[in-house]
């Protein structure tokens, strides 16, 4: 049931004038599109607005993944619009990357007329069906008087609780016909109640565990981003003085310039972050899932006897992988006021002397300096890349990768002291999302800087995007980290099958710089390591050009650390020796 109080009452709109509106009134300000037969009329009363900017993206996939990363950095909702059949098939892995990252967005499919549904019309699939696993919600609207309603919850659904994407999938007839609009102020739905506070006894009973463990370990991930919950948590490992570790999803929610952030732990995770997260005594885990690339072994993780508390939106996610003991449904931004407000009430204090302890342990850890690498003079590093990247920027930047060792080299060589800097595919690991992530992050941030870290095989993916740069005038700074292989599938190959690199070299390559240059924009190649520095400030100093920096990188690089397939968190090899 929606409750209806209403604007603009008394006035007869199209299905195609009421979509339109809908979005002025839930605030959009941005839409990434792609029109065909079947949203016509909805391109139509787009025609005829000026509350919102339409994007024109070169393929559907592009346009889900562009609005993916509006949501992830600027806190509003992501919106694209497809057309059915083809339009719908192409959003899919966009509508999938998203879900996995529990991004919320509202995106809009045409369909075609009711009456042809299930007939096999032209352009028609069952939209419903194929994206039900890949989206939180969605709906097909048959009657233009429940289209507002529909809208109202789409947006609803996708902002609240574990958010997601909601797809609406409106037939041609749907969108032509009238009716009079009205827009919910407010939205009741007697099926979906998402739960926001936490029970207090549980936190209470986290706040004792907390202050009399001698290990303690803060393990966050991408809800505290999403809940814009940072802030609480930075206050909470200040005021503990707890070692604390962000997932690939969670970078930035806790400052990496902080003596008490250990790096990020898992697969391609810190030494030290690993061995502090297996060995720690007591656990919080804080909008974090305990993954398998980030606990590798679940059995292996649990070997070591140790209490854990999850706080999470979701109670699917609790003891999903790992068995916890102080389970804690809640908005994770809720939950840590509540939480601080019991420990700044609590007459104990966390243990000084096993903390002290705790903590020489890990500097002893810190000291493998599992991030080393030779650099040279002859060939050029891509973490030497990477870490170049962050000295232009000043830290400061948006970056956007595709994923890949690059990805992974990113994620370790660039420290992020802000929640929303860093936008990547974590879950579900697409390839060609950096360079429409980067179009979707400028358009949120239109002053920031905002860099895209690539590799050669990534970049092809969705590489037709250099054209709606061009026409909108984005200016992302793309770094490619160009090794000749698909970097990732050859180190497996080398580590896992004896070095027979079957299909992962790349024997055919642009000339990246004349393709840049045919879309309208600026190509460099760099090949000596001496030219990097002087290409990346020449780079980013033109404010007023997308730049596309073709770095000739070392192809035998690995990312280290790493964690195999099915070995436990403290089962790392630290470099090529360790093979």
């Amino acid at each position: 049931m929606t409750s209806e109080t209403n604007n603009a009452v008394g006035e007869e709109l199209t299905g195609a004038e009421i979509v339109v509106r809908c979005l002025a009134e839930e605030g959009v300000e941005h839409v990434f599109g792609y029109p065909g037969g079947a949203v016509l009329y909805i391109y139509d009363a787009i025609y005829n607005q000026d509350k919102f900017q339409h994007i024109l993206v070169r393929h559907e996939q592009a346009a889900v993944h562009a609005a993916d990363a509006y949501s992830r950095s600027s806190k509003k909702v992501g919106v694209s619009i497809v057309t059915s059949g083809p339009g719908v098939t192409n959003a899919v892995t966009g509508l999938a990357t998203a879900y996995m990252d529990s991004i919320p967005m509202v995106i809009i499919s045409g369909q075609v007329p009711t009456h042809g549904i299930g007939l096999d019309a032209f352009q028609e699939c069952d939209t419903v069906g194929i994206t039900r696993p890949c989206v939180k919600h969605n709906f097909l609207v048959k009657d233009v008087r429940d289209l507002a309603a529909t809208m109202k919850k789409a947006f609803y659904i996708a902002t609240t609780g574990r958010p997601g994407p909601v797809l609406v999938d409106i037939p041609k007839d749907v969108s032509m016909h009238k009716c009079m609009f009205s827009y919910p102020k407010e939205v009741e739905m007697r099926s979906y109640k998402p739960v926001d506070k936490g029970h207090t006894g549980q936190i209470r009973k986290a706040v004792q565990l907390l202050l009399q463990a001698e290990r303690p370990m803060i393990y966050t991930g991408g809800g505290v981003i999403l809940a814009n919950a940072s802030e609480e948590l930075t206050q909470l490992v200040d005021k503990l003085g707890f070692p604390c570790t962000n997932t690939l999803m969670g970078l930035g929610s806790y400052r990496a310039s902080s003596d008490k952030f250990v790096g990020m732990p898992g697969m391609h995770g810190t030494y030290e972050a690993n061995m502090a997260m297996q060995h720690s005594d007591v656990m919080i885990a804080i909008g974090a899932r305990f993954d398998d690339r980030v606990i590798g072994n679940p059995k292996h993780f649990s070997s070591n006897p140790r209490k854990i508390i999850h706080i999470d939106i979701d109670p699917s996610s609790i003891s999903k992988r790992v068995k916890v003991d102080i389970p804690i449904v809640g908005n994770v931004k809720e939950v840590l006021v509540e939480l601080l407000a019991q420990l700044d009430a609590a007459e104990a204090k966390p243990n000084s002397v096993a903390l002290s302890n705790w903590w020489k342990q890990i500097n002893e850890w810190r000291k493998r300096d599992c991030l080393k690498f030779e650099n040279s003079t002859t060939v050029i590093k891509p973490q030497s890349v990477i870490q170049k990247v962050w000295d232009v920027t000043k830290g400061d930047a948006f970056v956007t990768s595709d994923v890949g060792q690059h990805q992974m080299w990113a994620a370790q060589y660039y420290p992020f002291d802000k929640p929303r800097r860093w936008i990547n595919s974590g879950g579900l690991g697409t390839m060609g999302v950096g360079l429409p992530y980067a179009m979707g992050v400028q358009m949120a941030n239109p002053d920031a800087t905002v860099a895209c870290i690539t590799g050669e095989a990534s970049i092809q993916m969705c590489i037709q995007e250099l054209a709606t740069c061009k026409q909108y005038h984005l200016t992302p700074k793309i770094i490619l980290l160009n090794n000749r292989f698909l970097g990732m599938v050859r180190q497996w190959q080398q580590l896992e099958y004896g070095s027979r690199y079957s299909e992962s070299y790349m024997d055919s390559l642009p000339d990246f710089d004349k393709l840049v240059e045919a879309y309208g924009h600026v190509g460099m190649t760099i090949e000596n390591p001496a030219d990097v520095d002087g290409a990346l400030k020449e780079a980013f100093a033109m404010k007023d050009r997308l730049v596309f920096m073709n770095f000739i990188t070392d192809q035998t690089e690995n990312v280290w650390p790493m964690v195999k397939a099915g070995q436990g968190l403290t089962e790392m090899l630290l470099g090529s020796e360790d093979l």
